[in-house]
């Protein structure tokens, strides 16, 4: 398996399959398509699966491993194919076997260290094999090292017949750092009991809370006029921006929260004395907190124009998704089921909210309970990221491990 499953990776994270917020089209950009068609497609025909499909209409591909007996539960396991917004071609991950535990130098010129000064969990990884990037661009553990987990795990059910089990359903989707990639999914049509995406970090990790999530766009219109006649006259669009910006909770920033604490977060500014804009991302695991933080900027927004005899802020807002819990709780089958295969292969739970989202968090609310395992990476989203062989050894366990519980729950 594990050769396999390393190769499986080294295959995934080297192509590359950026998302883009700004196109319209599904997927947002065409290397997600040609990953699903010239890697993804082939590498499940080679394992045997059945109803092998891409979907135009919504980027996903899905595929069936028949069920060997009857009884069990239909079970699906998900992961996304594109990466975040970071560098993401040429990925040349490195390998450092029986990692000491000290500072690891990626890019001795640029001086790009990554050091457990920094980074406290890499201290966890003593003795096993860590892949790294080489400082240049993000590694794409996030999400392909779950590709390549519940690649490796299907192939181990189909091959081992004494491994009895329902419908093992399988997809591969777009544009979940983006946010869109489940909004099309056809969840009737993937006709699953329940499923998990393989979504998240540590050996160990099991989130079924994820944050409320809404996008905020502030709008801003200045008055550009001359500077030496601008008394009275000239609005500074950039200067209001900073203004609005001052005036939300300095505190509620990702910077300085954690667990369920939410938070306003810039992602970015741009603009001209004329004309400004401000992108926020709103989160909160409460959802009276989510709407009220939502509230408060349309407040703010409102507060400034009051001071002008024309609207000079507008606010485009709109929902991403809503924490998982809240229908979870009414159903717990899934979570306790990948709790007590963890525990049988002695691996600790550690049951936290996401400080995110998954795909997982809406495929919940459109009917399908999806709670998100661990697929062994940290430092998401940047030239830190870094993985074990170990860690994805053990999260392809836990998906075969859920398949064993499953068929003797239901007997």
């Amino acid at each position: 398996m594990k050769e396999k499953l390393i190769a499986r990776f080294l295959t995934y994270v080297k192509y590359d399959t950026r998302s883009d917020e700004s196109s319209d089209t599904v997927p947002s950009t065409l290397s997600q398509v040609s990953f699903a068609k010239e890697i993804i497609i082939p590498h499940l025909k080679e394992i045997g699966l059945s109803n092998i499909d891409y979907n135009s209409d919504n980027g996903f591909v899905t595929a069936v491993l028949p069920a060997n007996t009857k009884g069990a539960p239909t079970i699906g396991f998900i992961a996304h194919m594109d990466t975040a917004d970071f560098e993401s071609k040429q990925v040349q991950p490195v390998f450092h076997e029986n990692y000491n535990g000290k500072k690891i130098v990626l890019d001795a010129k640029k001086n790009i260290v990554l050091s457990p000064d920094d980074f406290p969990n890499l201290k966890n990884y003593v003795g096993q094999t860590l892949i790294t990037t080489d400082g240049h661009t993000l590694l794409g553990a996030d999400d392909k090292a779950g590709i390549a987990e519940i690649m490796s795990a299907v192939e181990i059910i189909k091959n081992d017949e004494t491994i009895l089990h329902g419908d093992i359903k399988v997809a591969f989707g777009p544009d979940e750092e983006i946010g869109k990639g489940a909004d099309l999914f056809d969840v009737e049509g993937f006709a699953a009991d329940f499923a998990y995406t393989m979504d998240g970090g540590p050996v160990g990790e099991l989130q079924f809370e994820s944050f409320n999530a809404a996008q905020a766009t502030v709008y801003i219109q200045g008055k550009n006029v001359h500077p030496g006649t601008a008394k009275n006259t000239m609005v500074n669009a950039i200067k209001l921006a900073m203004t609005f910006d001052a005036q939300l909770p300095q505190n509620e920033v990702p910077e300085k929260t954690e667990g369920r604490e939410g938070f306003y977060h810039l992602l970015g500014i741009e603009g001209t004395v004329e004309e400004s804009k401000l992108v926020y991302i709103i989160r909160d695991h409460d959802r009276n907190r989510f709407e009220a933080k939502k509230k408060n900027l349309q407040s703010q927004a409102d507060k400034m124009n009051a001071a002008f005899p024309e609207p000079r802020l507008k606010i485009e807002m709109d929902d991403q998704y809503y924490n998982m819990g809240e229908i979870l709780k009414d159903d717990w089958q899934a979570v306790e089921l990948a709790k007590r295969a963890m525990e049988s292969l002695d691996i600790e739970p550690i049951i936290e909210p996401i400080r995110g989202g998954t795909d997982g968090s809406k495929l919940t609310y459109m009917g399908l309970p999806t709670p998100n395992i661990f697929a062994g990476g940290e430092n998401f989203h940047g030239r830190y990221e870094y993985i074990t062989v170990e860690a994805m050894e053990k999260a392809t366990e836990v998906i075969v491990e859920i398949i064993r519980q499953s068929t003797l729950a239901a007997n």
